[in-house]
């Protein structure tokens, strides 16, 4: 079963159990999946595309946690939250910052890296190899943090 199927009999599922808030959640997520079918021009997104759209729905998420947080609106970061966590449940087990420190340094050791100036080239390969189990932002840390510092 592809995520894409999945996440459409989750849809079905939530509508008959009648909760509302997966129902809502669910159907913004096919909505943004559809766009971005139509953007690449294909019937069906592969999983990758698909873990790309979550990624961003939950990165948007965390953004609106913090600016409703910032707010004192306690009942949208409420909502954001649930709503975060019904988008996460989608996506792969993440790796552990162990795991992701051996491909970067592996991918360094690979590429022959040495200053920030090969930080794109590595970025693009450990996020090839880490296949969306893992956090971008973590992932761009990590690689600057290993580039800036002492090879």
């Amino acid at each position: 079963m592809t995520l894409e199927e999945k996440i459409m009999a989750d849809f079905k599922d939530a509508m008959k159990t009648k909760d509302q808030m997966r129902t809502q959640t669910i159907s913004f997520l096919r909505s943004q999946m559809k766009y971005c079918a139509i953007e690449k021009r294909t019937e069906k997104l592969d999983d990758a595309d698909v873990i790309g759209v979550i990624k961003k729905l939950v990165k948007q998420r965390q953004e609106s946690i913090a600016q409703f947080e910032k707010g004192g609106r306690q009942d949208l970061v409420d909502k954001e939250k649930k709503e975060l966590e019904i988008l996460k449940g989608y996506l792969p087990q993440e790796m552990s910052a162990q795991e992701l420190e051996k491909i970067v340094r592996a991918v360094m050791a690979e590429t022959q890296a040495s200053s920030l100036k090969d930080m794109g080239r590595v970025m693009k390969e450990v996020l090839v190899r880490t296949g969306g189990r893992c956090d971008n932002k973590m992932v761009s840390d990590l690689v600057k943090s290993s580039l800036a510092g002492p090879a």
